[in-house]
Order: C-alpha cells, then sequence, then structure tokens
C-alpha cells in the first residue's frame, strides 16, 4: 500500500486534484458515451459500477425501511441477506482484476497518472477493511433479529451508519476511478491498451 495524504484518502476527499484530472478535462463525462474508443470492455466495467451503486442503494434502503417498521424481520432478512453477500463478493472479485490486470496496463499507458492508481489502490484497501467490518456487522444486526424488535432496532440503528459510510466510500471511489480510467480509455483506445 503506498502512503497516501491524509486529505487525499478516502472518506476524506471530494474529488481527484487537479493534477490527476488532465485527460478527464479533455474527455469529460457528457462526451463517454458517443466516443469512438469506449468500446465493449469499458461498457462491461461501467455496467458493474453502476450494479455497484445500485445494490449498494438497495442494502442502504432496505436497513432503512427495517428500521421504520416499512419491512419485518422475515422478509427483510430474506432480501438483504443475498444480496449483501453478492455485493460484498462481487466487490472484491472486481477489485482483485482491477488491481492486478487493470491498474499496472493504465500506469503504463499513462504514467503521469500513477499517483492516481496507487491512490485508488489504496481505495481498495481502505475499502475492504470496511467491507469486513460491514459483514461482521451485518451478521451481529441480524443475530440480533430473533431477540425481539427493541434489540434489532438497536443493532440495526448500529448498522445503518456502517453501511451509509461504506455506500458513501463506494460511491466517491467509483466516481474517481472512472474519471481516471475512462479518458485513458478514450485518449488511447481498447486495441492499444490490449483490453480487448
Amino acid at each position: 500500500m503506498t502512503d497516501i495524504s491524509p486529505e487525499l484518502t478516502l472518506g476524506r476527499r471530494d474529488t481527484l486534484p487537479a493534477d490527476l484530472r488532465y485527460l478527464f478535462e479533455r474527455y469529460p463525462r457528457d462526451d463517454w458515451q458517443t466516443h469512438a474508443n469506449l468500446g465493449g470492455m469499458a461498457q462491461f466495467w461501467l455496467q458493474r459500477h453502476d450494479m455497484f451503486r445500485d445494490i449498494g442503494g438497495m442494502l442502504t434502503q432496505s436497513v432503512a425501511q427495517y428500521r421504520e417498521g416499512q419491512l419485518e424481520a422475515q422478509p427483510f432478512a430474506q432480501f438483504f441477506v443475498p444480496r449483501l453477500r453478492f455485493f460484498l463478493q462481487q466487490l472484491h472479485g472486481h477489485h482483485q482484476i482491477e488491481d492486478l490486470h487493470y491498474f499496472p496496463v493504465f500506469v503504463q499507458a499513462e504514467t503521469g497518472l500513477k499517483r492516481g492508481f496507487d491512490l485508488l489502490d489504496n481505495d481498495h484497501h481502505v475499502i475492504h477493511d470496511a467491507l469486513e467490518r460491514n459483514a461482521q456487522g451485518a451478521n451481529e444486526f441480524l443475530g440480533k433479529l430473533g431477540e425481539g424488535r427493541d434489540a434489532a432496532r438497536f443493532a440495526a440503528d448500529a448498522y445503518s451508519g456502517d453501511t451509509e459510510d461504506l455506500v458513501a466510500m463506494l460511491l466517491r471511489h467509483l466516481e474517481d476511478e472512472e474519471d481516471l480510467i475512462i479518458p485513458v480509455i478514450l485518449d488511447r483506445g481498447e486495441d492499444t491498451l490490449g483490453l480487448m
């Protein structure tokens, strides 16, 4: 893991620093979907990110619905558990592929963004730790569902904050990752980068 200045750590930054946005300025988000170099791999990757956003939203919403009494314990658990399991597993695998395969390709192609990819790699470690804490918190919370409404509600309140923090970190990371990677792909093309 690379040393990252505190103001750039995930959970504290609002965007990427200006020196890492030079390709993004050339290739803004509004132009991505119509650019000739947005190939199948990039589109699939963006769809995966959208899936993580969607599932993160479902998880936080379902916890909120349980806390507000809109979902009873059993229907909540039946909805929540498989989605959380899928979310955790898919994020772990997604990050491994990025760290081991894609990030090295992008760093080699655009050395001026190496610090940005180090930042994203550090994000993955932060997210991994948060995912482990979240899984542990979910197990504790779900274990309280059978102990009565008051115990479960207290556990839900504690777990809700952890889930909201995790999803907020993930959303920041996904946006920053896209702002670094998609402009490199648009600039070079998937064929040139060897991503086909």
